[in-house]
């Protein structure tokens, strides 16, 4: 899979494709049956795959206090990707000229001279360019002119509802892992770099492998059963506190692991955290023996929902 970054690195062999335009974020199963209607159309027209992304995502640049959090950095997304029939990812930066830039031009930038576009799956809600005045119509209308086909993507149902980024974020806010698993089409995961800490966790008898999460919001907090993946023994499992550490007044978003059965020395190791079960929200206690025995009860219950 190639990434190409901006526009200004597009080139006359990326011209031609099949594309999508979206977010992507969670890669979840509608996603997925997105990127095998488009997998089939580039199978039988012999040409590749495109999505087209954005970073920022649209509402973190238009309301970056209000947007939700990601289910995903966008690293993890292109690891997602990586196990789809995806050939490339094209990265627009979302800045004032691209919130700026009329629906027009939008298209005639980068879908017909940029790509070369044949054929475009998106939503029949979709809106873009400035003021949000390209529409789904304007897309068709756009198509006969310059010789590509607009299709409108399949929903993708679970349990009776569309799937969505803010449907699992509901179900991750809730510590409903099994919805989120059933909505992603696999577990919930974070991956990140183990990172020195305050050795809290080591003094209380629970040493912890700390993860920088790169996030400004998490769309889940609390104490959950894991399993680790990314060292020499995989799945590895454990507890995991994801939360701002109440009891010692922390303030920003933490992910802390205790590993079972372990002790080896992992700093700047990429792992991947799956979120399995929910145990229990964050909560404060009155002393550090009050949080001590309470991690003695979080590690067994993990190991009972193991076992």
């Amino acid at each position: 899979m190639e990434l190409i970054r901006g526009l200004h690195n597009l080139r006359e062999h990326h011209r031609g494709c099949v594309a999508t335009i979206g977010n992507f974020d969670g890669v979840h199963l509608g996603h997925q049956a997105v990127i095998g209607q488009l997998a089939e159309k580039a199978s039988e027209l012999c040409l590749p795959t495109t999505l087209i992304t954005f970073e920022p995502q649209p509402q973190e640049y238009f309301a970056p206090q209000a947007s939700p959090p990601r289910l995903m950095r966008f690293r993890e997304k292109m690891q997602a990707l990586h196990r789809y029939a995806v050939d490339r990812v094209l990265c627009l930066a979302f800045n004032d000229m691209l919130a700026q830039m009329p629906h027009a031009q939008f298209i005639e930038d980068i879908l017909v001279k940029g790509l070369g576009l044949r054929y475009l799956v998106v939503g029949d809600d979709f809106r873009f360019g400035r003021g949000r005045e390209g529409t789904f119509s304007t897309l068709q209308e756009a198509g006969q002119k310059y010789g590509f086909q607009v299709v409108n993507m399949h929903t993708f149902s679970v349990a009776g509802e569309r799937v969505s980024s803010t449907r699992i974020r509901q179900a991750l806010a809730k510590g409903d892992m099994l919805m989120a698993e059933a909505l992603l089409g696999r577990d919930y995961r974070m991956s990140g770099r183990v990172a020195h800490g305050e050795k809290l966790g080591r003094q209380l008898g629970f040493p912890t492998a700390n993860i920088h999460l790169h996030r400004k919001v998490s769309p889940l907090q609390g104490i959950f059963a894991v399993e680790v993946y990314g060292l020499e023994r995989e799945p590895l499992h454990g507890v995991a506190s994801l939360g701002t550490r109440p009891t010692v007044d922390g303030t920003r978003t933490l992910l802390e692991v205790y590993l079972f059965d372990f002790d080896e020395d992992i700093y700047g190791r990429h792992i991947q955290v799956s979120f399995r079960h929910k145990l229990r929200d964050e909560e404060r206690f009155d002393s550090l023996e009050a949080l001590t025995r309470q991690i003695e009860k979080d590690v067994e219950q993990a190991q009972a929902f193991f076992a």
